[in-house]
């Protein structure tokens, strides 16, 4: 049978009684899938992890921990990028402004604290150290998610097959009591959403992500021993010392002499008297102590495999602004990615929530985003958002690009317009009705090559609010 016989007999097969038009995320889907999924090892691993959590995964956790509660550097560098990446917020964007969805969002968002920014950094610091994000939707008696509750990840146990592929989505994931071994619960896969970082195969479900550091963790022990030998050798290398020499002298003599002799350090001079042939000379301590080459290639190569750069972290020796720069850009990308995976988990817990309240948007109505990304600077996001403008793009994704809600834009515009004109005149006084300020763009007239931006009044439209919606959507 050819391809498109194939094909045709498959369009032709009834579809199963009670098939949902739409599955869950990570849901297995039938159809003309072959193969295994999952590699060789994965595969065996699997069988042997049916009855226990992943001890690589687990042991990666723990190590991590260990690191960020030890090293001051290690911390720093989880809760900046869980502050990077949650910074501004959840916003909620729609192609066409619902007031019921929004309702429903902001809603959403209390019961779930995502408004609180202890909550979002939680999250995020989460799957930075662990690699996933279990988060477990609590229903209330209302049918509402009540909560998002992140899991420990360690714990968890992805029911799947040799294959990769869930047993039963009813009960996708197990969670374990590592000291006894016992089910403590299990979870279906409307319930529980894993976010993984970085997984081996995003297609094999018993796949778990992998930490930002862990492949980091044996060159932080290296640093870690190198800098304890480093202080080590200078406490007993580094002092000035002095060699008596007593020709002749017996053993009590020499003690006696030795008690003698100390009994007087705390002196800022001492003076040595001897009756017979001796001397005192000085002993140099260790005069290569600055010699520290090893501890900055061992430094460079942690911060090599970190996200964040060394010369964000205060280590500058040496490297230039241009390369900083670059590394920024870098950096900023790798949150990007962030924001994206853990804003995909709270729209997967909203849209359950929609469903739960009997309304089905389609996916491309609304999208749930963190307010700033990170890549571009404010100067280069704003002369970015004027070109737009210039263009001709809806006003709403102006604002909603520069991280502003845009329906609470345009119900301040419309406030404002009823009160007064928050505009002056050059001059003094207040400014006539319809004037709004005047922007003007001067490519590369500022630093880094970046596009100046001057703001003044004296532009005059008819009103305020139509320079942004038109007069029909007020």
């Amino acid at each position: 049978m050819g391809l498109i016989d194939t094909l045709r007999a498959m369009r032709r097969r009834p579809a199963a009684a009670g098939q949902p038009p739409e599955r869950l995320p990570n849901e297995t889907v039938p159809g003309s899938e072959k193969g295994c999924r999952a590699t060789p090892e994965a595969s065996m691993e699997y069988l042997y992890r049916q009855m226990w959590v992943s001890p690589a995964v687990r042991a990666a956790i723990l190590d991590v921990r260990e690191m960020d509660r030890l090293d001051g550097r290690v911390k720093r560098i989880h809760s900046r990028i869980a502050r990077d990446v949650v910074k501004g917020g959840l916003v909620l964007t729609q192609t066409r402004e619902s007031r019921t969805l929004r309702r429903e969002w902001e809603a959403f968002e209390r019961r779930l604290q995502l408004d609180r920014v202890e909550k979002l950094k939680s999250d995020a610091r989460g799957l930075v150290m662990e690699g996933n994000l279990p988060l477990q939707w609590v229903l209330n008696e209302a049918l509402q998610v009540a909560a998002a509750v992140r899991m420990p990840s360690e714990t968890l146990l992805p029911n799947v097959n040799e294959n990769g592929q869930w047993k039963d989505v009813r009960e996708a994931y197990h969670q374990l009591d590592v000291n006894t071994g016992t089910r403590l619960a299990s979870f279906p896969l409307w319930q529980l959403f894993l976010c993984r970082f970085d997984p081996d195969n995003f297609d094999d479900m018993g796949a778990m992500g992998r930490p930002f550091l862990d492949a980091s963790r044996d060159v932080w022990k290296k640093l870690r021993m190198t800098e304890q030998d480093l202080v080590i050798r200078r406490r007993t290398r580094a002092p000035f010392r002095m060699a008596h020499v007593l020709e002749g002298a017996s053993d009590d003599q020499l003690n006696d002499y030795r008690a003698r002799v100390e009994q007087n350090q705390g002196e800022i001079t001492t003076d040595y008297y001897m009756n017979r042939k001796g001397g005192v000379a000085p002993v140099q301590g260790d005069a290569s102590l600055g010699e520290i080459g090893d501890v900055v290639h061992l430094l460079d190569t942690f911060f090599a495999g970190s996200p964040l750069p060394k010369g964000m972290m205060g280590y500058t020796d040496g490297m230039a602004r241009d390369i900083l720069e670059d590394l920024r850009r870098d950096y900023y990308e790798e949150v990007d990615v962030l924001q994206d995976t853990i804003s995909f988990a709270y729209a997967q817990g909203f849209r359950l929530q929609l469903l739960l309240k009997g309304m089905a948007p389609d996916p491309g109505e609304f999208c749930i985003e963190f307010s700033e990304r990170r890549t571009e600077t404010p100067n280069q996001t704003t002369d970015r958002v004027l070109k737009w403008q210039a263009l001709g793009l809806p006003r709403g994704m102006i604002f909603e690009e520069m991280g502003f809600n845009a329906q609470k834009v345009k119900e301040r515009l419309t406030a404002e317009a009823k009160d007064r004109d928050p505009y002056p005149m050059p001059g003094g006084g207040t400014a006539p009705a319809g004037t709004v300020p005047q922007v003007k763009v001067t490519p590369g007239n500022a630093p880094k090559g970046e596009s100046a931006t001057s703001i003044g009044s004296g532009a005059t439209h008819s009103n305020r609010l139509g320079e942004h919606w038109p007069q029909g959507d007020a």
